[in-house]
């Protein structure tokens, strides 16, 4: 293997910087002297050095090591990452226990002992490497998060009362630490909000991290959130981090919490009670800090149902709670956000921007959107590929007659005019009238509707998307 490592060694004893080049140039990359420190701003400012070796005393007579201090405090000023390795004689071991407490890596006694120096030094190389792929972990997630929240901000669309409500709730309570709920029909944003919410806290350079729960089998749930030990179950061939150690320093976002087993919420509790986990096959817990927002469809009365939620992990999820609108509730935004959505979408499919004519504003404003955005997003998507025209009409989004809204009763399904008894088996019909059907029953829960179609919710996202609901 090639050398490695850049050394840099300061002492005032000539014959000591002469030993140690010789000894460690066969060892590392490069080895740098000097016999004074007052040099080693420059030398740093053109090189960076994996390890300072640096003496504790300088001149003559000297040995109190407050050189030593002194020119250790400077160095950790100029880089923080700096890894310094003491020079001290056999009576000065207690003075670099002292260095050590103050940002030291390690020491070494002179007259030293070659394998003892280069094994010293070889960890202060690797430690170095370490804090550097650390760092640079730490600002890949910066930017990772920074580029996240330029796509998600300018899709959180609208001026009507009930979303600027929604905003000041995301203003005040995303620089607290405080857990958070959002409530929510599906499609209204619950994401977008929890990321606007992480933006806005002193985590925001930190990572963001999504599970959807209604995505996640119970077999996996611990798996998934806690991590496990390689042979901790059949399947688990390698170590796995869980996510809530994985989000630590950052922020957890749990979708579909309303849909949790009553066990498994339970067990999410104790974690953050304790504010640990311990992962399967693991005898030690691990310290976590991430702060927790969730999410669900299920309607606040449902969640105070104790045969369905556990009060007391209620209490500790929603320290803020944010209820989000759903579209019907704030028409006058549907215009601008359909206006966004047609211009994405024409950007995207290389097609004219086009206009809404008077009849399309009035319809899609009176439409009650079951989907709420999501829908609206997919009939946008849908006019901007198919219409015609030069502006887009109200027949280019093939809304029919309003659908129910959520909370009312669902008329049972027409017995005569089906297209198995018509004759009729085409296959994109009878499936696009089943998941009609599914979502109407479950009141457009997706997660529900999906259960009863045999779906996973991807899968009837999908078939949401080809068939423009």
């Amino acid at each position: 293997m090639p050398a490695s490592g850049n050394i840099l060694i300061v002492d005032d004893d000539q014959d000591i910087l002469v030993a140690g080049r010789l000894l460690l140039k066969r060892h590392f990359a490069s080895v740098t002297t000097t016999t004074t420190p007052s040099e080693v701003p420059a030398l740093m400012a053109k090189q960076s050095f994996d390890a300072i070796l640096l003496d504790m005393n300088f001149g003559p007579g000297a040995s109190s090591g407050e050189e030593g201090y002194q020119w250790l405090e400077k160095i950790l000023e100029i880089d923080p990452e700096a890894v310094v390795v003491m020079i001290t004689a056999h009576g000065g071991v207690n003075i670099a226990v002292d260095a050590m407490k103050k940002g030291a890596t390690d020491f070494v006694a002179k007259p030293w002992q070659n394998e003892k120096v280069v094994a010293t030094l070889s960890s202060a190389v690797q430690l170095r490497r370490t804090r550097s792929e650390a760092d640079t972990l730490r600002k890949t997630n910066k930017l990772l998060s920074e580029g996240q929240a330029g796509v998600q901000q300018g899709v959180i669309i609208g001026s009507s009362a009930a979303m600027e409500n929604v905003m000041q709730m995301v203003e005040r309570a995303g620089p607290t630490e405080a857990n958070i709920l959002i409530l929510g029909e599906n499609g209204t944003g619950k994401e977008l909000i929890a990321r606007a919410v992480h933006e806005k806290s002193h985590r925001a350079g930190m990572v963001f991290m999504t599970v959807d729960l209604g995505a996640v089998s119970e077999s996996l749930f611990e798996s998934e959130l806690f991590g496990h030990k390689k042979g901790a179950f059949t399947d688990a061939r390698d170590d796995r981090v869980g996510r809530l150690v994985a989000a630590s320093g950052g922020t957890l976002f749990l979708d579909e919490i309303g849909n949790l087993p009553l066990h498994l919420q339970a067990k999410l509790l104790t974690v953050l009670e304790q504010r640990k986990v311990t992962p399967l096959g693991a005898n030690a817990p691990v310290d976590i800090d991430v702060r927790l927002i969730t999410a669900t469809n299920v309607p606040r009365s449902g969640l105070s149902n104790e045969d369905r939620f556990r009060q007391d992990l209620l209490f500790r999820l929603n320290t803020v709670e944010i209820e989000l609108p759903p579209l019907r509730a704030r028409g006058e935004d549907i215009p601008v956000i359909a206006a966004h959505f047609a211009a994405l979408y024409a950007k995207k499919y290389d097609k004219q921007v086009k206009e809404f004519s008077p009849s399309a504003c009035a319809a899609i404003e009176a439409y009650s959107w079951p989907g709420n955005v999501r829908a609206l997003r997919h009939a946008v998507e849908r006019a901007v590929i198919l219409s015609e025209g030069v502006v887009f009409e109200a027949q280019d989004f093939s809304l029919g007659a309003p659908p129910n809204s959520p909370g009312d009763v669902v008329a049972p399904a027409s017995t005569t005019n089906t297209p198995q008894e018509e004759g009729n088996l085409n296959l994109e019909k009878m499936e696009y009238t089943l998941i009609e059907q599914a979502l109407k029953k479950h009141r457009y829960n997706i997660s529900h509707a999906a259960k009863a179609l045999g779906l996973t919710r991807a899968a009837l996202y999908r078939r949401m998307e080809k068939h423009g609901f």
